[in-house]
């Protein structure tokens, strides 16, 4: 469930065939992956009169579980809460979960997979975030034949408005996970907040993401190069011509991708970070 745009470019975007550029400094996070429609898992489900007060939501504050019909889910403030379940690391299963950390809060974040790791870079490069929690609620829902329990992955707070979010390869998703991710997506709109499921990431972005993070955090301008470096940006150059024109060419890159990740310059995610991509000023530079 995206918010409202142009349908036949959506469809593009799921096929691949976009060739539009996708400017990283007006990227909102969700231009960042290929959507997933969870149309297909909505038959199955009780949606009968009354459902938002028969399927519950279970969550975790000061230690004590908590519940309430998703009816009233709405006016809690789950947001403030802590992780329903927590997960661990053991010998032998196949994801790797750890901890990610966020320039947007200031902290580490849990992820219980790569996958999950990758969404919270993306959030915390174009979500405009404010907060996130992993695993930070359970829902409880009635299908055509029996009652399931689905926790999505995060809830995510942004400038925009609230998001529920689920992780899943795209080659993973079963007919029951379509199932409760439409579950998911019903809670999110009778909240008024937004759902999405990763799935899939447009070529590029994750490459390009993971080498601009390497300088998200703090960085000092001891040589003053970012002056220049925004001036010459206006000019219609290239990351490497930027960098040689510095007189400091290794600093300059590093300031570059600080400048990239901080919106402060642009890039075109759909093609690859290299020398000849082209740089551009926010408000200054390509159309």
């Amino acid at each position: 469930m995206r918010r409202g745009g142009d349908p036949c470019r959506a469809a593009r975007i799921a096929e691949g065939t976009v060739s539009d550029p996708l400017w990283s400094h007006c990227a909102v996070w969700d231009d960042l992956f290929v959507p997933v429609s969870v149309d297909p898992g909505r038959p199955g489900l009780d949606l009968s009169v009354g459902w938002t007060s028969r399927w519950t939501v279970t969550w975790k504050a000061g230690g004590d579980q908590m519940s309430c019909s998703v009816r009233e889910l709405v006016q809690t403030p789950v947001v403030d809460c802590d992780p329903i379940r927590w997960f661990s690391w053991q010998r032998g299963q196949g994801h790797r979960p750890g901890l990610q950390f966020l320039v947007s809060t200031g902290r580490h974040h849990g992820a219980e997979s790569l996958e999950e790791a990758r969404l919270l870079l993306a959030l915390d490069f174009a979500g405009d975030l404010v907060d996130v929690v992993s695993q930070q609620l359970r829902l409880r829902f009635d299908t055509a034949g029996e009652r399931r329990n689905h926790t999505p992955d995060f809830l995510a707070v942004t400038r925009s408005g609230v998001w529920l979010i689920d992780v899943r390869p795209q080659e993973l998703i079963t007919e029951e996970a379509r199932e409760s991710f439409a579950a998911a997506a019903e809670v999110a709109l009778a909240c008024g907040w937004h759902y999405a499921v990763a799935a899939r990431w447009r070529e590029h972005v994750l490459s390009t993401l993971d080498a601009l993070s390497s300088q998200r955090r703090p960085l000092s301008d001891p040589l003053a190069l970012r002056p220049a470096l925004l001036a010459s940006a206006r000019r219609g150059l290239t990351f490497g011509e930027l960098a040689a024109a510095s007189g400091c060419e290794p600093v300059a890159r590093a300031q570059l991708l600080h400048l990239i990740w901080h919106r402060r310059l642009g890039v075109d995610l759909t093609k690859p970070l290299a020398n000849r991509s082209l740089v551009v000023c926010p408000g200054g530079g390509a159309s």
